[in-house]
């Protein structure tokens, strides 16, 4: 994704990618939130819980986003969608409003505004960070706007080492069918190319898969050492350090920092910040909550903030930003539900590193599951996104 400062020009977003390789690689096995690596489940201990998993194998070179969707395209986005201010695919929920949550309130609704403008940032500074709300069928909305819309440009080059993409795309209002059919609860890709969610094999590979050696990074900042955790080391940097921010504008103030990441480390730094219509003193911020917490319980739950995306300037072995630390984010494949949970909802693998956790979610083996559409989770916990894909070709004009 190209990093957002300002809100784009109506109905338009601008998103970058990196060209991810290497097709036919192969995966790591892991056992899940556990500190290890293997070739092959064949070598993880019999009678081992939970089973092991292979992932990170992709036959198919793609694309993925350099960075996680920004407010600000959440924003333009919702006002092509919804241009009436109508909420008709319930796409947004007074939590994600300032004035219910000032600290985490990324999105205002007003309610008597021109077509096409009913939805704004909370405040400036949630333009360029990453959309914090998002389930499964809000993401496969986004991706089905992106691809029922038009490539207005397309250019490729080099930057940093890597391949990137950057696309020009006028978002359409048609949401519901394009690359995901959201009629269908299971809902999976219907074209064989054009804009997606990724799964979670082409997630863990732009990640952690290293082409130069054929293996696997720890984090998605640095190949780090699998089974010595917790393993921060600040004379070899082995784990990422944690992000500091400006307590204003959430901008990364340490980004020579290497590697680094918005995560709590092991030394319980954690990156904060607060919106200044939010803050209650030049230091602290506003507790108010749409949950009823008092101040003391939602200072003990609510610490860490997004970052501007883009900031820690570590990149995966591929190029991206962000997936090591800021918000988790959805991949766009089904797995069964947690053993012992019945029912017909469907749950969909999510990665990453976040902000409000330590490094063990930044390995490869965190795993992440959640019901597309757990509202309740949605709700309480401001730092669930998404990047966008790109599978086959697209065009100028596409």
């Amino acid at each position: 994704m190209a990093a957002a400062g300002h809100a784009a020009p109506r109905g338009t977003v601008t998103v970058s990618t990196v060209s991810v390789g290497s097709p036919g690689n192969p995966a790591i096995s892991i056992v899940p939130f556990t500190d290890a690596a293997y070739t092959s489940c064949s070598q993880v201990p019999s009678g081992t819980k939970p089973p092991c998993q292979s992932i990170g194998a992709v036959k198919y070179p793609y694309e993925i986003g350099e960075l996680e969707v920004t407010v600000g395209q959440w924003i333009t986005f919702l006002n092509t969608v919804d241009p009436k201010g109508r909420n008709p695919y319930r796409l947004y929920d007074g939590y994600v409003d300032p004035r219910a949550w000032p600290q985490y309130g990324q999105v205002a609704f007003v309610a008597k505004a021109a077509s096409g403008t009913h939805y704004r940032a909370g405040s400036p500074e949630w333009l360029d960070k990453p959309y914090g709300f998002a389930d499964f069928p809000a993401a496969a909305r986004f991706a089905n706007s992106l691809y029922n819309g038009t490539v207005l440009s397309k250019a490729s080059g080099t930057a940093n080492g890597f391949s990137v993409t950057t696309y020009k795309v006028r978002l359409s209002p048609r949401s519901s069918t394009g690359m995901y059919d959201l009629k269908n609860p299971s809902a999976k890709r219907d074209r064989k190319s054009g804009f997606v969610i990724p799964s979670q094999n082409e997630w863990v590979k732009a990640a952690y898969y290293d082409r130069s050696t054929t293996s696997y990074w720890k984090y998605p900042t640095n190949p780090g050492t699998f089974g010595n955790a917790p393993d921060y080391n600040a004379a070899t940097a082995i784990e990422p350090l944690a992000t500091q921010l400006d307590y204003t504008t959430g901008d990364v103030t340490n980004a020579n920092g290497s590697p680094l990441a918005s995560l709590i480390d092991a030394t319980g730094s954690y990156p904060k910040w607060c919106p200044k219509a939010a803050q209650t003193s030049p230091t602290t911020c506003s507790t108010e909550n749409p949950f009823g917490l008092s101040a003391t319980a939602y200072q003990d739950v609510y610490k860490a903030g997004l970052s501007t995306v883009g900031q820690a300037l570590v990149r995966s072995p591929w190029g991206t930003l962000d997936q090591g630390g800021n918000a988790v984010e959805w991949t766009d494949t089904i797995t069964a539900p947690p053993a012992g949970v019945q029912g017909k909802r469907v749950w969909r693998r999510l990665h990453g590193g976040v902000s409000n956790s330590t490094s063990y979610q930044l390995w490869p083996s965190a795993v992440g599951l959640q019901p597309q559409d757990n509202a309740f989770y949605d709700h309480v916990y401001p730092w669930l996104g998404f990047r966008i894909g790109v599978i086959g070709s697209l065009s100028k004009g596409d």
